[in-house]
């Protein structure tokens, strides 16, 4: 059964930006109850002459995985493996694992170019080739940095639009399609025990405490990103503008919801019927589903207009990396396509047997029975058409800067060109250390 989400645990899933261990904060462990650390770090020597590998994981919130990793690890013939389970600060025990030679043999997380440039990992392009088809292209642009394929995915995440059907059927309010349709829906949908809309506690634009839903999505919404793909500064101009302009309005129009008991990772206040829709994850669906039965549906993040634009949703989740100091680099490759790309058993297991989740194998997904009906039918379908990933450049610091000119604009009502000259200036400022 899925446990409620901390906001580490959902910055993790959403992949903001390159939100990854080694030099990234967005990447921690998830919540749940603490079950200590199990395994030894790798090394060779293992029974007979197999290799050890050490395996890491951040703490899953969802029962049983823990128990599932191990019973993979133990099933493996062709080497010990020992997994390592981490609960609480996961992004700092890795950050130090990979900087000796006792640390994991493989983890998971989200690969990025700082972690290349440090030669932290290596590519696997030898292992994935042969499914990178199956793959879909926010998952191959998730874990490439130059070229190069550095991570398996483990886990596929999304984010969407949940609305409560039996409140928009008695406004008379359609599903939105374009963000004005968005804007009056929320304003429509209001009432004074009701808000149209939970975009987060901090109007979805200030990234401190796992905040900053909407920075994604607004620039998605006009067909832009955080970053080019050749590294320039995207979330400039006029469509930009406009679309802070949208989220703008809500705060003006007092049609989202704010200081709610939970944050919008958590789907507790569209359940309790705080609000009619709300911007959530995946992963909510089972506890939105057992809380209210079919009395919702789901939408991607809809487009500035008809015109500007396409829907939207995050691509996010984890992936299957190895350390390039690993004493055992091709056997800790060797296992990791054992599980990632060949167990497609064990793949569906730990996507659907504990909480909710895409596999990353389109394949996959496209026949696993849990995704082929209602809302899960629609969010795989969302996920696999619009899936965006925020590349692997943008780093912690550079969404806190462009966080900075969202909750100007949004929040204060200052004017968004000036806001995001600013922030362009800064961001120019660190991608010219870490391309440099």
């Amino acid at each position: 059964m899925p446990v409620r989400l901390d906001r580490r645990r959902f910055l993790g899933a959403i992949g903001v930006g390159a939100a990854a261990v080694a030099g990234s904060s967005a990447l921690s462990a998830c919540g749940g109850g603490s079950s200590g650390l199990s395994g030894d770090s790798g090394g060779s020597g293992g029974g007979g002459d197999k290799p050890n590998l050490s395996v890491w994981y951040h703490q899953y919130g969802e029962a049983g995985t823990q128990q599932a990793v191990e019973r993979y690890a133990k099933e493996y013939p062709d080497a010990t493996v020992k997994v390592q389970w981490t609960p609480g600060d996961y992004t700092s025990k890795v950050n130090s694992g990979l900087l000796s030679s006792s640390g994991p043999d493989s983890f998971e997380g989200t690969p990025n170019l700082q972690m290349v440039k440090a030669k932290q990992i290596v590519p696997l392009d030898d292992i994935l080739d042969e499914i990178k088809s199956d793959y879909t292209d926010a998952d191959i642009k998730s874990v490439s940095v130059d070229g190069k394929m550095y991570g398996a995915r483990i886990v596929d995440d999304c984010t969407l639009i949940y609305y409560r059907k039996s409140m928009l059927d008695k406004a008379g309010v359609k599903p939105p399609t374009t963000m004005d349709e968005l804007v009056a829906a929320a304003k429509e949908l209001t009432t004074k025990d009701v808000k149209g809309l939970f975009i987060g506690n901090d109007a979805g634009v200030t990234p401190a405490y796992g905040g900053g839903s909407m920075l994604g999505p607004v620039l998605w919404s006009v067909g832009k990103n955080y970053l080019t793909d050749d590294n320039k500064v995207d979330f400039t101009g006029t469509d930009v503008e406009n679309a802070f302009g949208k989220l703008r309005q809500l705060v003006v129009d007092k049609s989202i919801l704010l200081g709610a008991p939970t944050d919008y990772w958590d789907s507790g206040s569209f359940t309790q019927g705080l609000c009619a829709m709300q911007y959530t994850g995946l992963w909510a669906m089972p506890i939105v589903q057992k809380a209210i039965g079919d009395d919702f549906g789901v939408v991607a993040f809809p487009p500035y207009s008809t015109s500007v634009g396409k829907p939207s949703t995050a691509q996010g989740g984890w992936s299957a990396m190895v350390s390039a100091k690993s004493k055992n680099v091709d056997a800790a490759k060797k296992y990791v396509k054992w599980l990632w790309v060949n167990n497609t058993k064990d793949q569906e297991d730990f996507n659907l047997s504990y909480g909710f989740h895409v596999p990353p194998r389109k394949s996959l997904a496209a026949k696993a029975t849990k995704l082929q009906s209602g809302p899960a039918a629609e969010a795989v379908k969302i996920y696999n058409q619009y899936a965006i990933s925020g590349g692997t450049t943008w780093t912690t610091e550079m969404n806190t800067s462009f966080g900075d000119a969202a909750t100007a604009i949004v929040r204060k009502g200052k004017e968004a060109g000036p806001e995001l000259a600013k922030a362009e200036t800064t961001i120019n400022g660190i991608l010219d250390k870490l391309l440099g």
